[in-house]
């Protein structure tokens, strides 16, 4: 099969203890907004007739707009916020409200079908209840949320329903235009996309006017259907708060308060097929590659200064120990001196089969597997009870798992393959799938960090993957099976004697190149391997720290420091496992565990448990006086 280039780490200049490092991904494109419209364009019907010659043009195209004209569309556009605070109490004269609905009203809607209706909302009392419905539906949110998103949750307004003097409620009537609307033959959810174009006509034509809309979507929507007394066939697509403001914020609010940053255009835009990723007049771009491309070293200024700062605290110097390190690291990542607080975090469990399994390396059957995605999801797992606990939120990832799991709120459905094939056999994947494993790990960071966590935390699941990671970490390490191969979920000794012989003939099977880590996880690893890979890369471009688990994170770490060497600058040591492999893995790396437990669960356990010291040593570096601050005599 044909290698892919990977990009060569670049030497670092700053401290050595800190080789490796990631670089920054700006996530936000400046003056863009978090999308809660779905930007839909005027849809059309297809035809099924065959496509005949473009048509010979012959004269000019219909004229563009002039610059001046043009800018003022984009800048409407660009400046257009989702506004909760700074709401004035004057009144909105009736010929600018009546340009805004006509605005909305001239919204493109499939089929010409214009199935929206606006309901004018001015009354005191009225509004005062859709705030009761509203701050109801809040309270329920916020019970929902892991403890650390909730801290987050609680300090932000999500309506501004009684500041603002008018509210106005769009509906989306699926029944009007007749049977035969034209374009929802097959697409009847168009009634309501095409209402979706109408509120974000009217928010355009509101900001042009200076009138700031706050989209409150904290409601059950058949709850206010009868509040409101609307018909029951109506579907509510928006509630808006509409008013003058003192300002219009330079960036949305929720990126202000640090809740979500903002996709870049280049992570949306696919050419031709879904995957390959390219701006207008651009080559498609490999994601592998440019992710590697991104990861920097840690910043040497920070560094320093974090040092500096540990030196001044009030407390002997290293007298937190390995905490210090960790503390100057994350100011490294993070390129400030104190870092951010890793808060809110989330630990992304990947899940997939493997073909392995035939040879009895376990006694576990391989529908465990999914029985425990199902119990991740439930909320039933050891992983749930420690994140509850540390305050993390669990996403679930299938990534190879080898039954059909159903759609299920939480899970993530990203199946490469219904399992790998038997490694002692034939390769345990394809290189391009084993690519397309690691590209589903680099997404789901990119998700997860666009989502506001400020933490990655690795976790997996998957029946005889410790046979899988026992083969990787041999080939990385050079170390004898024997040695790096574990009981896992406690095995027997005829059981483990059967495991390492089976690592083993895997490996002279295929005599894997440690110089091609991607070869090498073709050939012996898991899908949830190749995807904490892609984790691990896609957190050091973003310069999020990411806490590892077990003995499959320190497999995985191997892949990825093979790959991309200053991923490790990104990279902490959760926990030290019982497995033997986990150790020769954390040596390899150079990496120092935080908590050594004899775990030897998986699911992102111990880096659950780490997550807290981790949050602590960043919040000493904001919260402990120095020595000048606190009048405190030196030695």
């Amino acid at each position: 099969a044909q290698q892919h280039a990977v990009p060569a780490p670049r030497a670092e200049d700053g401290d050595p203890r800190f080789a490796q490092q990631a670089d920054d991904l700006d996530t936000r494109a400046a003056d863009q907004e978090d999308p809660e419209v779905p930007e839909a364009p005027e849809v059309q019907e297809v035809s099924t007739a065959p496509v005949a010659e473009a048509r010979q043009s012959t004269g000019p195209a219909a004229p563009a707009y002039d610059d001046a004209e043009r800018e003022a569309v984009l800048k409407v556009m660009r400046e257009r916020r989702d506004i909760r605070n700074g709401f004035r109490s004057d009144p909105i004269p009736h010929e600018v409200l009546l340009r805004v609905l006509e605005a909305a009203h001239t919204a493109p809607s499939v089929g010409h079908s214009q199935p929206w209706d606006f309901v004018v909302i001015r009354s005191a009392e009225t509004r005062a209840a859709m705030q009761d419905l509203a701050q109801r539906q809040r309270e329920a949110y916020a019970k929902s949320l892991p403890k650390g998103r909730a801290k987050q949750f609680k300090e932000l307004k999500i309506e501004a329903i009684l500041e603002t003097p008018v509210n106005i409620v769009v509906t989306a009537d699926p029944t009007r235009g007749g049977r035969h609307t034209l374009g929802r033959h097959t697409q009847p959810q168009m009634a309501p996309y095409s209402a979706a174009l109408a509120v974000e006509n009217l928010w355009l034509a509101a900001r042009a006017e200076g009138l700031g809309v706050g989209w409150v979507s904290f409601f059950d929507e058949r709850e206010m259907v009868r509040a409101l007394g609307l018909p029951d066939h109506l579907e509510v697509i928006a509630y808006l708060c509409v008013g003058y403001v003192d300002e219009f914020p330079d960036e949305p609010e929720l990126m202000q308060a640090g809740w979500s940053k903002r996709r870049p255009l280049s992570w949306v835009v696919h050419e031709e097929t879904y995957g390959r990723r390219a701006l207008p007049g651009e080559e498609p771009h490999d994601l592998l590659g440019e992710t590697v491309a991104q990861i920097r070293p840690l910043d040497a200024k920070a560094l320093g200064e974090a040092w500096e700062r540990q030196k001044r605290m009030t407390k002997p110097a290293g007298a937190l120990g390995m905490l210090e390190i960790i503390s100057a690291q994350l100011s490294g990542l993070s390129r400030q001196c104190p870092p951010p607080i890793p808060e809110p975090a989330a630990v992304a469990i990947f899940a997939g089969d493997h073909g392995v399994h035939a040879q009895g390396v376990t006694p576990w059957p391989q529908e465990v597997t999914a029985q425990m995605v199902a119990n991740f999801l439930g909320g039933g797992a050891v992983c749930n009870a420690f994140a509850g606990q540390v305050g993390a939120e669990v996403c679930v990832v299938d990534v190879g798992v080898a039954s059909e799991l159903p759609a299920t709120p939480g899970l993530l459905p990203r199946k490469i393959r219904a399992g790998t094939s038997d490694m002692t056999t034939g390769p345990a994947m394809t290189r391009e799938e084993a690519k397309q494993a690691i590209e589903v790990g680099i997404e789901t960071a990119r998700d997860l960090v666009a989502a506001g966590n400020k933490a990655l935390l690795t976790g997996e699941m998957g029946i005889a993957n410790t046979t899988a990671s026992a083969a990787l970490i041999s080939v990385f390490t050079g170390t004898d099976p024997a040695e790096v191969t574990g009981r896992g979920t406690g095995i027997n000794d005829e059981t483990l004697a059967r495991k390492t012989e089976v690592v083993r003939r895997a490996i002279e099977l295929h005599r894997p190149d440690p110089a091609d880590p991607i070869g090498v996880l073709a050939a012996v690893g898991g899908f949830e391997h190749a995807a904490m890979v892609g984790l691990l890369l896609g957190g050091a471009s973003l310069r999020t720290p990411v806490i590892l688990d077990g003995v499959s994170a320190g497999a995985a770490a191997l892949v990825a420091r093979a790959i991309a060497p200053e991923v490790l600058a990104a990279c902490i040591a959760g926990h030290r496992s019982a497995e033997p492999g986990h150790v020769a893995a954390l040596n390899k790396l150079g990496l120092r565990p935080l908590v050594d437990l004899d775990l030897r669960l998986g699911e992102g356990t111990g880096a659950l448990l780490a997550l807290p010291l981790v949050q602590s040593t960043a919040r000493a570096m904001h919260e402990v006086a120095t020595f000048d601050s606190a009048g405190v005599t030196e030695k």
